[in-house]
C-alpha cells in the first residue's frame, strides 16, 4: 500500500481518480487496474483501519455473489427478534439459512487496500480531494503537499455529502439518517445463537430503528434516525438505549469500546449521477436501501456497473460513455422501498409504533417482515458490457464462486 501521500509530486495524470477509500472506491478502482488502466486512489485518513463507520453487515446475496474474506467475517447469524418500544412480546424470525454475518470493517479495508495495489492503483493515503480546477485537473492536499492531478475521470466515492458530487454539478443526497453506534467485544461469547435484536421506538431512534447486533463474537450497540427529530440528541439516544439494550443481559461489558457514527443516505438511487468528467457510486451516489439502509451490496454492485461503464470510456475515448451510468433507471427499482420508507418516516410515537406490532405478530405480518429482512431481492443488476463474473475476491486472484 502507498504510503501517506506518497508518489504523486507536485503534478501528475492518471486515467482516473478515485476519490475515497471505502468498499464502494476500494473495488472499483481495484477493477479499473485489473483491466490495465492507471487509477490513483485518493483517502484523507492515514490508515484505513481507523474512522470506520458502517455497521458491517453483509447479507447473503452479498455472500453469495462477492467471495469475501472469510477471515474478516464474524459468524452467520440467522435469527432477527423485533421489539416494541416497550420491549415485550418481542416477534421472532428465524431463517432456515445463513443470512448476515458482519465484517471486521478495519482490516477488510486494508486488505482490500494491499489487493489494489498489488492490481496496480497508486493509493494514496493521507491525501484530501481538495476540489476540482478544471480542465480535467484536481487539487490533492497531503502532508507532504498539494499534487495537481490530471485525469480522465474521477469517482466519487466519498461519502453522503460527497463534494466530488457538488464539483461535477450532480446530485446530492437530501434524504439523511445519522447514526452512531458502539462496538466491543464479548469475553468469552454471548449468552445466546448469534442474533439481530432491532426495537422500533421513535422516542428513541426516530424514522429508523436501535439495533444490538450479537454474533458471539463482538456485540454492534447503536442507533440512527432523522438528525432533527431525537428528543435529547443523538448522543444521548445512543446513552439511553444503551442502559437498556435487549439480547445483552448478563453480558459483561468490555472495557475497550469503538465507537462508530455518521450520516446514512435513504433516498435511493440518486437520479444524475454521472456526466462527461466521472460519476458517483456508493453512498455518494444514494446507492443505500430506503428502508433497511443497507448499503454494502448497493456499493459493491453498482461499483462494478461504474467499472463496466469506465472502462468502455477509456477504451472507446468516448468522453460521453459515463451517460450509460444512469441513476434514473436503476431508481426505479426503488419505488416500494421509497415508498415503505416514507411510512416508517411516519411513527412520530412509541403508540404508532407499538400499535403496528399484533399486525407483525400476525402469519401475514411475520411473512412480510421475513420478506424485507431475508428476501433474495437486492441492488439491481445493471446491464453494462463487460461486467464482472462473480468470483472475483476482494483480496485479489480467483476463487471458487
Amino acid at each position: 500500500m502507498s504510503a501517506p501521500g506518497a508518489g504523486l509530486g507536485a503534478r501528475a495524470s492518471a486515467d482516473v481518480l478515485v476519490v475515497g477509500a471505502g468498499l464502494a472506491g476500494l473495488h472499483t478502482a481495484t477493477l479499473l487496474a485489473r483491466r490495465g488502466h492507471d487509477v490513483v486512489l485518493a483517502e484523507r485518513r492515514t490508515r484505513l483501519t481507523t474512522g470506520v463507520r458502517t455497521t458491517g453487515i453483509f447479507v447473503r446475496k452479498t455472500l453469495d455473489d462477492f467471495p469475501l474474506p472469510p477471515d474478516r467475517l464474524g459468524p452467520p447469524i440467522r435469527r432477527v427478534v423485533l421489539y416494541p418500544p416497550n420491549l415485550r412480546r418481542p416477534v421472532e424470525l428465524v431463517s432456515a439459512r445463513d443470512e448476515f454475518r458482519v465484517g471486521d470493517m478495519g482490516p477488510l479495508y486494508a486488505g482490500a487496500a494491499d489487493a489494489a495495489a498489488v492490481a496496480g492503483v497508486r493509493v494514496a493515503l493521507g491525501t484530501r480531494y481538495a476540489g476540482r480546477l478544471g480542465g480535467g485537473t484536481f487539487h490533492l492536499a497531503g502532508r507532504d503537499g498539494s499534487t495537481v492531478l490530471r485525469a480522465r475521470f474521477v469517482v466519487g466515492a466519498d461519502g453522503a455529502r460527497s463534494r466530488v458530487a457538488r464539483d461535477l454539478g450532480l446530485d446530492r443526497n437530501r434524504h439523511l439518517l445519522v447514526g452512531a453506534e458502539e462496538v466491543f467485544a464479548l469475553p468469552g461469547g454471548g449468552g445466546g445463537p448469534p442474533t439481530f435484536h432491532c426495537v422500533l421506538d421513535p422516542s428513541l431512534a426516530p424514522g429508523y430503528l436501535a439495533w444490538v447486533v450479537d454474533d458471539g463474537r463482538h456485540a454492534h450497540v447503536g442507533v440512527a434516525g432523522y438528525a432533527d427529530r431525537f428528543p435529547d440528541g443523538l448522543r444521548g439516544a445512543v446513552k439511553r438505549f444503551r442502559a437498556s439494550a435487549p439480547g445483552l443481559s448478563g453480558v459483561r461489558r468490555a472495557e475497550a469500546v469503538e465507537r462508530r457514527g455518521g450520516p446514512i443516505p435513504v433516498g435511493g438511487v440518486l437520479r444524475r449521477i454521472s456526466c462527461a468528467e466521472g460519476l458517483l457510486v456508493g453512498d455518494a451516489a444514494g446507492a443505500v436501501s430506503p428502508l433497511t439502509a443497507g448499503g454494502l451490496d448497493p456499493c459493491l454492485r453498482l461499483s462494478e456497473h461504474a467499472a463496466a461503464v469506465l472502462d468502455t470510456a477509456l477504451r472507446t475515448g468516448d468522453r460521453h460513455a459515463p451517460a450509460a451510468y444512469d441513476g434514473a433507471a436503476l431508481r426505479a427499482a426503488f419505488r416500494g422501498r421509497l415508498t415503505l420508507r416514507r411510512g416508517l418516516a411516519q411513527l412520530r410515537s412509541p403508540a404508532m409504533a407499538t400499535a403496528a406490532f399484533p399486525l407483525l405478530r400476525t402469519p401475514l405480518g411475520r411473512a412480510a417482515a421475513g420478506r424485507v429482512l431475508f428476501g433474495d431481492r437486492s441492488f439491481p443488476e445493471a446491464p453494462a458490457p463487460g461486467r464482472p463474473r462473480p468470483g472475483r475476491s476482494l483480496r485479489g486472484g480467483r476463487t471458487p464462486a
